[in-house]
């Protein structure tokens, strides 16, 4: 009786302290990852490097000086020697290590054993980057961080760059307009392009930059940022108007860099520039930044008419995403739906799109016309995203890489606050103002009226 008391009465504070820990770990991964998960899983890496490694096929034969130092103090066994391992650095979602590849190692093998060293280490996944020649970084993830989606502290912002979303590696996805400078995203209804759409323009109204819109559903999705656009189209026939204006802006653009080309010989060559950042500030225009939403709308038609109207502004919007980059103008081209049956244009359009961001989708054409032509394999990870999880979406560039990201949630209230509170930025183009949406005036909130004062009675 005694021992069963005793038993009961150590057992009942680990019973607590399991469950306490459990669900710590469904419900705050972080916390349960600083206090429990990332020092179980920094002493299991610590006490099972070498024969990890070795497991993994990532040692190689030890030197002859090595042989011989061995030999001559101990008579232990030579064994085979693995990559030099740096400091172990804890983050906030796991850890960071460093590693020094021997001789004849390459990256590739490292990275073909991130699935084996996530099992022996116990985390939710491994990344492989590579540092400079001979070196590269482990990042290891703790939990699944795209699931309760929280933005780093510090970001690499500044001008042009808007941290819109987390990399399935915890690392935050900026959206660089300097580097690629036209950009495609596709989503389904409820896949979370309208939240990825917010942050952009969200971030972006704090800048000096000019934005633009053209939403063709009647401007439902940009209508509540018209503090902080410079112009809005909100069905095809007044983007028919926009798009030559757009046009007409690029080319006084070029006229402006070509007079500053045209200078005296005598100039140096750091002051002759080919895009409007090589001109002097005072003289340099301000970015544009065109949203399209809905682009299928564009390329629909119903009448010879609207087939005429059609080809002029997909080519329109061909001629701004293969020449605005240098004026200064860049593309965001978003919708559910873009393929090669949407008309004649639509895979010129999509060649000159750099960036592709392929949320849920309800066809794989979609999903390959996104991203098939840049990385094949991220296809099948577009088409896996579960509905029950909006907001995920598969990220790549023309460069072949890939990942998965995860936009945080951001009310449409907050977003349309941050342009009213930005309106003052709003530049002054004069071939824009035309197109400038009005602002509705906000709701005057209804105040409920004074109580009247009781009479004083004896």
């Amino acid at each position: 009786m005694t021992d069963l008391t005793t038993l009961l009465e150590v057992g009942g504070p680990l019973a607590a302290l399991g469950g306490g820990a459990a669900y710590t770990r469904a419900k705050y991964p972080a916390v349960y990852w600083s206090a429990v998960g990332g020092p179980i899983s920094t002493v299991r890496l610590l006490s099972s490097y070498s024969s990890v490694m070795e497991a993994c096929g990532l040692t190689v034969a030890p030197s002859r000086l090595r042989v011989l130092a061995v030999k001559a103090t101990t008579r232990r066994e030579v064994r085979p020697v693995p990559p030099r391992r740096g400091l172990i650095r804890p983050t906030s979602t796991g850890l960071r290590i460093r590693l020094r590849l021997a001789p004849g190692q390459e990256p590739a093998d490292v990275a073909a054993s991130a699935e084996r060293l996530r099992h022996a280490w116990g985390v939710h996944a491994v990344y492989v980057t590579t540092v400079k020649p001979g070196v590269v970084e482990l990042r290891l993830v703790g939990y699944d961080v795209l699931r309760r989606v929280r933005m780093p502290r510090k970001v690499d912002s500044g001008f042009l760059k808007v941290p819109v979303a987390l990399r399935e590696d915890a690392t935050p996805f900026v959206r660089d307009y300097r580097t690629v400078p036209h950009q495609l995203t596709l989503g389904a209804t409820l896949s979370g392009k309208s939240m990825y759409l917010r942050h952009l323009i969200a971030g972006l109204a704090r800048q000096p930059v000019a934005l633009v819109g053209i939403d063709c559903k009647r401007g439902v999705e940009l209508a509540p940022f018209a503090a902080r656009l410079s112009a809005l189209a909100t069905d095809p026939d007044e983007a028919a108007e926009l798009l030559p204006v757009l046009v007409k802006e690029m080319e006084d653009r070029y006229d402006l860099i070509k007079e500053r080309q045209g200078i005296a010989p005598s100039t140096p060559d750091e002051e002759i520039t080919s895009d409007i950042w090589g001109l002097p500030e005072t003289e340099r225009p301000l970015p544009v930044v065109l949203f399209v939403d809905e682009v299928a709308e564009l390329f629909l038609t119903a009448t010879r008419k609207d087939e005429e109207r059609r080809d002029e502004m997909v080519t329109q919007l061909i001629r701004l995403a293969q020449l605005g980059r240098a004026a200064g103008i860049y593309l965001e081209v978003c919708g559910q739906r873009f393929g090669a049956e949407l008309g004649k244009g639509a895979t010129m359009l999509r060649a000159q799109l750099t960036g592709r961001v392929c949320h849920r989708v309800n066809d794989e054409a979609s999903a390959k016309m996104a991203l098939g032509d840049i990385a094949p394999e991220a296809v099948d990870a577009a088409c896996a995203i579960a509905p029950e999880l909006p907001g995920l979406a598969v990220a790549g560039d023309t460069s072949g890489g890939w990942s998965r990201i995860r936009t945080p949630y951001l009310s449409l209230s907050d977003a349309a606050e941050i342009c009213r509170e930005s309106a003052h930025l709003v530049p002054d183009l004069p071939a824009l103002k035309p197109f400038r949406p009005d602002v509705p005036a906000r709701p005057v909130e209804t105040l409920a009226p004074a109580p009247l004062p009781h009479p004083v009675t004896d």
